[in-house]
């Protein structure tokens, strides 16, 4: 909204209104309100979930001190979702495909987790929302987002295409030796295209049409978008739930994702620069430049939050953050094309979530052959196993951190390395 207002006062010549236009400018002030939003009214939501004895309910983990987070305030996804929304409304451009795409991201997976918290809490149901409803949700969210992706017009890449694949038409308006990008027997220019980034292999490029190349050509798009909107649903319905999973510690999954939106905010910015995009040879994607500014509401918003979050925690996400925190992620990176590195920076998540798929296959597989059911872990998730082992939980969610942030560094580290 500011965006355009002072775009309005700009072009009225009003001194210092141009500042609006540079992307550093909008994304400090993304993170500046974002932080101030949820330290102020983090406080106050709080206060109001004691009052109204919203508090998280305690199962019979055998887990060292969990009875005294009993009756903490759950609910408190709340303070990041009006953390990131706010200052993305202020601050970011309200027409950008990309910025509305995260925007409907954030508030649905924040109604999904709030709906399951409401259950929990308000209906003394400790199941929540069924299952399947969760995953009917983000099932619909990546659908709309695979299809938008990949039908939107605003949606394209600047991409290095071969003379000799140019049509009569291109060739006419782009093989100018002025065209500046025009070298070496190719030409950069925008295309509809579905490649994404993929490390360790040729140009760290990979495109979803390879994997129907088998199909006969006139087939080969339904089959392509078919394909795609299967990846992005799958990603943001898997992350979604990691992070959700890793959501057992005070701060573990606050501290986990802030690190993994800042790899994102950086991931973002060299894609949406012409200049390091083809420093880095990695795709350059236009408009993408105004996700940068979500990054940093994003961040702010999990770094304040994490102010009442951190051990012992004063309030609990729920589901309303955790859900909403693992989609936003998905969405991201799927949008700068980067959604082939989840398994990397995600790292945490993903570990969390195999260390639950683990334990209960094996448990269900020696049961039916020997009659007693078996673990491999002394708990699922994974970070109780090491509660299990008697550390304590602060050393338990800094290393995690520590963890994340090196995985991290080897995702941005990986656009360099072919």
């Amino acid at each position: 909204m500011l965006y355009y207002l002072f775009k309005y006062l700009h072009e009225l010549h009003v001194p210092g209104a141009g500042v609006f236009s540079y992307i550093s400018f909008r994304s400090a002030m993304a993170v500046i309100t974002s932080l101030i939003i949820s330290l102020l009214i983090g406080k106050r939501i709080i206060e109001y979930l004691q009052v109204k004895q919203i508090g998280e309910l305690v199962r019979d983990l055998g887990l060292e001190g969990q009875y005294q987070k009993k009756g903490t305030p759950s609910m408190g996804g709340i303070i990041i979702l009006a953390s990131i929304i706010i200052p993305v409304i202020l601050f970011a451009r309200l027409d950008n495909v990309y910025v509305i795409l995260m925007i409907v991201t954030t508030i649905w997976l924040g109604l999904i987790g709030f709906m399951d918290d409401y259950i929990k809490i308000f209906r003394k149901n400790k199941e929540g929302l069924a299952g399947r409803f969760k995953v009917i949700g983000q099932v619909i969210l990546g659908t709309v987002v695979g299809l938008t992706l990949y039908f939107s017009n605003d949606v394209i890449i600047m991409e290095k295409v071969p003379i000799a694949e140019l049509s009569a038409r291109e060739r006419i308006e782009l093989l100018d030796p002025a065209h500046p990008f025009y070298s070496n027997g190719e030409v950069t220019m925008e295309r509809k295209s579905m490649k994404t980034t993929i490390p360790f292999v040729k140009n760290n490029e990979f495109n979803y049409s390879w994997i129907v190349s088998f199909i006969p050509e006139k087939h080969r798009q339904f089959w392509t978008w078919l394909v795609f909107v299967t990846v992005v649903t799958f990603i943001v319905t898997a992350v979604s739930n990691g992070a959700n999973l890793t959501d057992g510690l005070d701060g573990l999954a606050t501290g986990t994702s802030a690190i993994i939106g800042t790899a994102l905010g950086i991931l973002a910015y060299v894609s949406s620069n012409v200049i390091y995009a083809n420093y880095l040879n990695i795709m350059y994607i236009p408009g993408t430049a105004e996700l940068v500014i979500y990054a940093s509401a994003f961040i702010g918003a999990t770094i304040g939050f994490l102010w009442y979050n951190s051990y012992p925690a004063q309030v609990f996400m729920g589901d309303t953050g955790s859900l909403a925190l693992g989609g936003i992620i998905a969405v991201f990176a799927v949008i700068i094309r980067k959604e082939l590195l989840i398994p990397i920076l995600c790292g945490i998540f993903l570990v969390e979530n195999l260390s639950v798929v683990i334990q209960v296959s094996y448990f269900k597989r020696t049961k039916k052959k020997y009659g007693v059911g078996r673990r491999i872990f002394l708990m699922a998730p994974l970070h109780h196993h090491y509660q299990k082992k008697g550390l304590p939980e602060p050393k338990i969610v800094t290393r995690f951190w520590i963890v994340a942030i090196i995985l991290a560094v080897i995702s941005i580290v990986t656009l360099k390395i072919r």
